[in-house]
């Protein structure tokens, strides 16, 4: 198996020609709001938000992806813009060891949006984002063996392959994303929301040998939702609808799924939700089912989703799929503000 994983990553970056790679992306991808849509930026009820997740798929297939992101963002000139309207700036992180830390890139974006108020009590805005990405991989040279290296008692007749001469090997590239939101409430407590994005539009070109490279294709996506009530004068119990459709080169991503929420205190004021919920995957495939349990306490929310393999690879994966944990800390706006729906999954 670690001929495989190791044949995987060899192939991505030194087969001749142009290649394709995929971006990491989270099964909770609404607690990851910068890697998701630019213009997601600022756009939550609160002066500041710092959000962070953690991902580990297929551990059993020699921890072939783990990634951790942390964002912080919030609203600038508040009091020197127009009534409804809103402007974010924020800061993303992102790390992503791929084969046990063969090939680890990370990834420092700033991002700004700008919300424009559609109707004079701002449930509705249009919003778009731009998004600036420093990127740095790097791939361990003394990670990677090959067949023709093995000796007869078992062991590596040289530390890697020659072509990379058993180094750390670094790449580096600045890159562009861009994405639009529009989000609208009928009357203060449902939320409708689609968005759509662009990440790496200039397609930058990566290549560790300088003969061989691939260029990252941009990724499309489009996302929306749906959170409304079940009751009429009741805010205790909301239904949440969710789905994503995102596409790279010839790679697919498309989830679709619910949770429904409850105020454990029946508090308006502060309450204190709990939320269960499914979604489902599909990569080119049926991928993966996954459940999702979260907690509002106070300002902060924390989700820990887990994904059921049902795909081809769950023999190789040994059934287990990958756990996913987030948490988002909001500090809420000074008593009196007015409150904005926008988007929670």
């Amino acid at each position: 198996m670690r001929r495989i994983v190791f044949a995987c990553v060899w192939a991505a970056y030194f087969i001749p020609g142009p290649a394709t790679a995929q971006d990491p992306a989270f099964s909770q991808f609404f607690a990851s709001p910068l890697s998701l849509n630019p213009a997601l930026t600022g756009k939550f009820n609160g002066s500041l938000r710092v959000a962070g997740n953690y991902r580990n798929q297929w551990p059993q297939i020699n921890n072939a992806f783990i990634t951790s992101t942390v964002s912080i963002d919030g609203n600038i000139l508040g009091g020197r813009l127009p009534a409804g309207d809103a402007w974010g700036i924020g800061a993303l992180a992102m790390t992503d060891k791929t084969a046990n830390g063969i090939l680890t890139s990370n990834y420092f974006s700033i991002s700004t949006a700008y919300q424009k108020a559609l109707d004079e009590n701002g449930w509705n805005q249009l919003g778009i984002g731009f998004q600036g990405t420093y990127a740095n991989k790097m791939l361990d040279g003394s990670k990677l063996h090959f067949e023709d290296e093995l000796d007869q008692q078992g062991g590596w007749t040289i530390p890697s392959a020659e072509l990379i001469d058993g180094h750390q090997i670094n790449l580096n590239y600045f890159d562009l994303n861009v994405g639009a939101l529009y989000n609208g409430s009928t009357d203060g407590n449902n939320n409708l929301y689609f968005g759509a994005s662009a990440y790496h539009i200039i397609q930058p070109k990566e290549s560790f040998t300088g003969n061989s490279y691939y260029v990252l294709h941009p990724r499309i996506t489009l996302h929306g939702g749906y959170s409304f009530p079940l009751s009429s004068g009741n805010n205790n119990n909301f239904v949440h609808f969710s789905g994503l459709f995102s596409k790279q080169a010839n790679a697919t991503n498309a989830m679709l799924g619910a949770a429904w929420s409850n105020n454990l205190t029946g508090n308006d004021a502060s309450p204190i939700n709990f939320y269960l919920g499914v979604w489902a995957r599909f990569s080119n495939l049926t991928d993966a089912i996954i459940p999702y349990i979260g907690l509002d306490a106070g300002p902060f929310t924390v989700g820990m989703s887990y994904d059921v393999n049902v795909s081809s690879l769950k023999s190789a994966s040994q059934s287990q799929g990958g756990i996913e944990i987030s948490l988002i800390y909001i500090k809420r706006p000074s008593e009196g503000s007015k409150s904005i729906p926008c988007p929670k999954f």
